[in-house]
């Protein structure tokens, strides 16, 4: 794998290789959690030991099958799947034998891991601009006409990831639930349908426009979740598509880039640059510069909810901040305190995921739970108070959050002079 040095950073790949050994991890370094094995020692290493453990998994999800336990052989198909999705997205190339390779093992093992999912599961074609996307359907079993949620993976994701096909919160709160490959995401990358400044929301459309064909889906009550990149790219669908009636996102790419592109891992510029097609990094940072909400905030009129880790590095908090006080319509801030980019299985939450957080939300939306005038900021503790069901704060910010509206200088601080 010959990867072409492009970007200023890309020269900081010992430095990169040395973070993958120590922390088993290609970004979001603060988090805890190893997403490759020990064995992994540099990132070219990434995808063959990737692949080398998804094989294991799905020889074990066969055997599984084979002995008639189908619960057990799906979630060890969809264990492959993750496995696979990792070692693929290490390849930022076109037309790369082992990316092909890896990618159609995702397609595969999910495959036959929505086959003995216990509810419906079903990959979509949804024509999009003289190409098509793909998405993954999962349906509430035996509804008509049933609310549903759109849900728009992150730059590292792609609409096989997170869920276990019959174990997926939106539909287990009684949503259907379409995650669609966008632009430059999964298959779409395949097919080289590359993301540019406003094709993702036409992507969002388009989806809709599907789902407003299926008799499963209630047209009036369709909403969008996102997570990471996602929850940029489900903000921009909710502030140009009025069907929209709620969007709730979590992981926040909200603000400018600069943070995630100049700041963060090299690995998110490099494979953005990928996704978008872009080979000058000049002319990505330009067109990066204008991958922003401040435009289309103010046209979100649904409820709204963000959440987003008090430190998390690819979005500064006070440009989450910025784009909030924007939004249009009734709105929700939630602060996760001392968590950075991932919300899953943190304390500020119980210790399980936003997932089903964002699905409740989103259910007692489309049920009318969201007044008009709604807004409310939230600072969720990590070690003290209820989480998401915690009282509103006086402030996301010192010193307002500890109740003291205004911080004034004091004589000692302003000296003899007094204030200038």
């Amino acid at each position: 794998m010959t990867i072409r040095s492009e970007r200023r950073r890309d020269n900081q790949q010992w430095m990169l290789d040395w973070m993958v050994k120590t922390t088993g991890r290609v970004q979001n370094f603060a988090n805890e959690t190893r997403t490759v094995p020990p064995e992994v020692k540099s990132y070219r290493m990434i995808p063959r030991i990737m692949a080398k453990h998804g094989r294991r998994q799905e020889e074990m999800a066969r055997a599984a099958e084979k002995a008639g336990h189908r619960e057990t052989a799906c979630e060890l198909y969809w264990r492959a799947t993750e496995h696979y999705i990792e070692g693929q997205h290490a390849i930022f190339l076109d037309d790369n034998n082992e990316k092909i390779y890896l990618h159609g093992k995702v397609l595969e093992c999910h495959e036959h891991a929505a086959r003995l999912a216990p509810t419906p599961v079903e990959r979509v074609e949804i024509p999009f601009e003289g190409n098509y996307i793909q998405g993954v359907l999962h349906c509430v079993p035996g509804a008509k006409k049933a609310p549903t949620v759109l849900f728009c993976p992150g730059m590292d994701m792609t609409k096989e990831s997170y869920f276990c096909p019959g174990q997926e919160p939106y539909v287990a709160r009684g949503f259907n639930s379409l995650h669609i490959d966008g632009p430059g995401q999964g298959t779409s990358n395949i097919r080289k349908i590359r993301v540019t400044l406003d094709n993702y929301e036409r992507a969002g459309a388009a989806a809709i426009d599907y789902l407003c064909t299926r008799p499963e889906v209630d047209p009036e009550r369709i909403v969008v979740s996102g997570f990471s990149m996602g929850s940029y790219w489900g903000m921009r669908i909710a502030a140009t598509d009025s069907r929209v009636k709620g969007v709730a996102t979590a992981a926040a790419c909200y603000g400018p880039k600069w943070a995630i592109f100049n700041e963060a891992s090299p690995r998110f510029k490099q494979v953005f640059m990928y996704m978008s097609g872009i080979h000058d990094e000049e002319k990505f940072d330009a067109f990066a510069q204008q991958l922003t909400l401040d435009a289309l905030a103010p046209r979100i009129k649904c409820p709204t909810l963000m959440v987003t880790g008090e430190y998390d590095p690819l979005a500064h908090l006070e440009d989450v901040v910025s784009v909030y006080e924007k939004l249009g319509g009734p709105k929700e801030l939630w602060v996760l305190e001392n968590n950075f980019h991932s919300p899953r299985n943190i304390p500020n939450l119980g210790g399980i995921d936003a997932y089903g957080y964002l699905a409740d939300w989103l259910r007692d939306a489309v049920d009318g739970r969201k007044p008009a005038g709604l807004k409310r900021e939230m600072l969720v503790r990590d070690k003290e108070g209820l989480g998401a069901y915690s009282a509103a704060t006086p402030g996301i910010f010192l010193p307002e959050r500890l109740g003291i509206q205004k911080a004034t200088h004091t004589a000692a601080q302003l000296g003899p002079a007094g204030p200038r």
